[in-house]
């Protein structure tokens, strides 16, 4: 027999009142914990937890980094959530860089009391022009005579010993600190992104470089070579007040973004910290190639020797190769990812050694990285080339020449072998007149400033500049014979294409 408790009608209304109480309180726990004021995502994008999360390494969530560096200018506000953050310079504007000591008690003892030394470098962000950077650097050069890229403000530092700037690394200074004492240094960029960008009409969107500090403490032969720790940053540099303006551009844009795109980004931290990565390269670059001499009006220079032909199509190998191979150890692979900009993903693939990673397929990589990182980083392991928008062959005129007459001797002695001509291929993506002016100057291994002009043979022997647009309609994988003449200028050449 079921019994029913029936309560008075007063009882119900208190009893409903209290329901909805409860679930509205229900909600309002709900509300709190969703994307409001106090979500803990807000939380942990604090500037103390977001360093302690990108900076830990992989192999142990726990360690506390010897040393932070704090670079004293505010993050772009338009950066995504979970991508690097992005500061704005002012070209030749001092910008203080705190170095700080974040040992824990008896850690590293055999440097209390000692010097550090730490070795400042701006290099470039965008790998393609990591792969060309001495050729960047050297047309940087030729065209800021005496300047530098990176330099120290001595009186505004404090605590630096025994300042030093190589006159031939115009992107590197190093310095002696003692990390018991207060640290500052005073640093100066004095390139801006632009120039380094293709295309010089104006508007044009600049590259990225990079900050990265490397701190190494004195061996037993009283060398400073041990590695303790490197951190790096992502800046832009424009001219001066420049770095202002896009700051308040990048606020005012996302003012106008509703609350839930704001979600998405980062907001911006008066400081940028440093993050950890990998200790940079050392890698000297020697120019073997001797400065062309020109022995009257057409020039005697070579594009040197090369099994290159209109039928046989070799890629120029960039300066540094980067392929994961399946021998790659989980360190080197960890590595790997540091240098090709996955570093967010070094803690999932901590054990992964190059077979590892190689092994996984297109769908794996996306469904552990995501759509966007997972296809870039299936491409980075699959070593996938860009095809390029347009091939061309060259070969200079001098060796042509040389080659007939050679045949032509043969045949003579009665050798009958048909005449085998040497081509370069050149590959553009740009299709501008200054991409070709620089490729052609790699070739020659001159700088870009050397060649005033490059012409195209016409009818009747007529000389057409060359241009952006004639470019666009040269047909793939045409053939050209290269001829140089002196410019009525000083060590300045023509280029003419027949």
């Amino acid at each position: 027999m079921a019994w029913a408790l029936k309560l008075p009608l007063a009882d119900e209304v208190i009893e409903s009142g209290l329901v909805q109480d409860f679930d509205a309180s229900l909600s309002g726990i709900g509300q709190e914990l969703g994307a409001g004021a106090y979500s803990m995502s807000d939380v942990l994008a604090l500037p103390i937890f977001k360093q302690e999360e990108s900076s830990l390494p992989p192999d142990n969530e726990n360690k506390i980094l010897p040393f932070q560096y704090v670079l004293c200018a505010a993050t772009s506000p338009a950066v995504k959530l979970h991508d690097e953050t992005l500061t704005y310079l002012n070209q030749g504007q001092s910008y203080e860089i705190r170095m700080l000591d974040n040992r824990k008690l008896g850690e590293l003892p055999e440097i209390n009391g000692k010097l550090v030394k730490s070795t400042f470098r701006v290099v470039f962000h965008d790998r393609r022009l990591q792969y060309t950077e001495h050729q960047q650097l050297e047309g940087w050069r030729w065209n800021r005579p005496g300047d530098r890229i990176l330099d120290i403000d001595i009186p505004m530092s404090v605590g630096i010993i025994d300042p030093r700037a190589n006159p031939t690394q115009l992107n590197t200074v190093e310095f002696l600190w003692d990390p018991a004492k207060r640290t500052s240094v005073f640093i100066q960029v004095h390139c801006i992104s632009t120039e380094f960008t293709m295309r010089k009409h104006g508007g044009e969107k600049g590259v990225p470089f990079r900050v990265q500090i490397d701190t190494f403490k004195e061996n037993e032969n009283g060398e400073y070579a041990e590695h303790l720790h490197s951190a790096s940053c992502q800046i832009k540099v424009f001219k001066p007040k420049g770095a202002d303006r896009k700051q308040k551009t990048d606020r005012e844009k996302m003012e106008k973004r509703t609350p839930h795109e704001k979600e998405k980004y980062q907001p911006s931290y008066e400081t940028t910290i440093l993050t950890e990565c990998s200790p940079w390269p050392e890698i000297t670059y020697v120019n073997n190639s001797p400065s062309p001499g020109f022995n009257s009006s057409h020039s005697s220079f070579s594009l040197g020797e090369g099994n290159g032909s209109p039928n046989h199509q070799p890629e120029p190998p960039p300066p540094v190769t980067d392929n994961l191979l399946p021998t790659t150890t989980p360190q080197e692979a960890q590595q790997w990812l540091h240098r090709n900009r996955f570093s967010t993903f070094t803690r999932l693939f901590t054990n992964f050694s190059g077979a590892d990673l190689l092994k996984l397929t297109r769908d794996d990589v996306i469904q552990i990285c995501g759509p966007a990182d997972g296809i870039r980083l299936f491409n980075a392991l699959k070593g996938r080339m860009v095809r390029p928008r347009l091939t061309i062959y060259v070969c200079q005129e001098s060796l042509q020449l040389q080659e007939q007459q050679h045949q032509q001797r043969k045949q003579e002695d009665g050798d009958s072998n048909g005449t085998f001509f040497v081509y370069h291929a050149i590959y553009l993506e740009e299709l501008t007149a200054v991409e070709l002016t620089e490729k052609i100057a790699q070739l020659f291994s001159i700088s870009p400033q050397q060649i005033s002009q490059i012409y195209k043979q016409g009818p009747t022997g007529i000389h057409v500049l060359i241009s952006d647009e004639m470019i666009q309609n040269f047909q793939e994988e045409a053939c050209f014979i290269l001829d140089t003449m002196k410019a009525e200028t000083n060590d300045s050449y023509h280029i003419i294409l027949k």
